[in-house]
C-alpha cells in the first residue's frame, strides 16, 4: 500500500519496512519520534536488516522544525569491548543536521554482572532536535524539604566562590537520569506485549510524550515493536503513527492500542 495523503498515516500501525514507509511521509510532518532500534544484534528480529543511516536521514526530513527524536539505545559488549554504536549513531544524527539537545540515561533493573566487570543497568536516551526545541513540558516532583533555607556556594569563572542563600521550592524539575523498573509485569501489565523480545516501560514513553509534545501532536515510532509508544500517545490525546516490519508484532501493537482505556488528556 502507498500512502498518498497525510491522513493515511494517522492513528495507524503500518506493517512494512520503516525506511520504505517513511519515504511516503511528507516533509516536516512529525512532532515527536520515540523509538528504540535493534541494539547491535542483541535480539533476533526474525533476520530483519536495520538500515540505520537511511532511517536517520528520513527521520530528519520528516521531523518538523523544533521537533524531537528520542532515540533509546544501548551497546553490546563483544570480547570485553563495548561497541560504542550508540555514540556513533548520536554523532551521525548531528552530522546530518540534528542538534543533540540532551543525553539522558534510562536506568533499569540491574542485570547480572560480567565475570570481569559490572553489570549494565542503563541505556542512553538521546534527545535529538531538528533546529531549536519548541515544546518542553517539564515533569516536576514535589520537593521533600520545601521552603528549607540553606546556604550554597557558586563557583565563578575565575575560581572564586560566592555564597548564596537558597530556599527550596515546592516543586523541582526532574534531572536527566530517569529510573524505571523493568521486567515481567513491570514494563507493562499487557501480557501480550511480552511476546516481543525487547519492550521499554510504558512510563518511559509517557514521560517523553508529556515532555516534548502537546495534545493532538503527531507521535511516530518507526520501529514500534509491541506498540508501547503508540499506546501511550493515544492515551495522552496525541495522534500516532506506528511502523513495524514484523506482521506478528504489528498484530500485538494493534491489539494493545485498541485496548487502550479512556484517553487521559495532558
Amino acid at each position: 500500500m502507498i500512502y498518498k495523503y497525510p491522513d493515511d498515516f494517522i492513528n495507524k500501525i503500518i506493517c512494512g519496512d520503516c525506511f520504505e514507509v517513511m519515504k511516503d511521509i511528507p516533509d516536516n510532518f512529525i512532532d515527536l519520534t520515540i523509538t528504540s532500534p535493534p541494539y547491535d544484534n542483541l535480539r533476533d528480529y526474525h533476520g530483519y536488516i536495520f538500515d540505520f543511516e537511511n532511517i536517520a536521514k528520513e527521520l530528519h526530513r520528516i521531523t518538523k522544525q523544533g521537533g524531537v527524536v528520542v532515540w533509546v539505545v544501548g551497546d553490546a559488549t563483544i570480547n570485553g569491548n563495548e561497541t560504542g554504536t550508540s555514540f556513533k549513531q548520536a554523532l551521525y544524527f548531528k552530522d546530518i543536521g540534528f542538534n543533540l539537545h540532551d543525553t539522558m540515561i534510562y536506568v533499569k533493573d540491574p542485570k547480572y554482572p560480567r565475570k570481569n566487570g559490572y553489570g549494565n543497568s542503563f541505556d542512553y536516551m538521546f534527545i535529538l532536535v531538528n533546529g531549536n526545541i519548541i515544546t518542553f513540558n517539564p515533569i516536576k516532583r514535589k520537593t521533600l524539604n520545601k521552603g528549607f533555607n540553606k546556604l550554597i556556594t557558586d563557583r565563578q569563572v575565575n575560581g572564586s566562590l560566592i555564597a548564596k542563600r537558597y530556599s527550596s521550592p515546592n516543586e523541582s524539575l526532574l534531572y536527566n537520569v530517569w529510573y524505571y523498573s523493568s521486567g515481567y509485569m513491570k514494563t507493562t501489565k499487557d501480557i501480550i506485549a511480552y511476546k516481543h523480545p525487547a519492550i521499554f516501560p510504558e512510563q518511559l514513553a509517557q514521560d517523553h510524550i508529556i515532555s516534548w509534545s502537546n495534545k493532538n501532536d503527531i507521535i511516530l515510532d518507526p520501529m514500534c515493536g509491541s506498540g508501547t509508544t503508540c499506546k501511550m500517545a493515544k492515551k495522552l490525546g496525541r495522534k500516532y503513527i506506528g511502523i513495524e516490519i514484523s506482521p506478528e508484532y504489528c498484530e500485538i501493537a494493534r491489539r494493545r492500542v485498541n485496548a487502550t482505556p479512556k484517553p487521559l488528556f495532558v
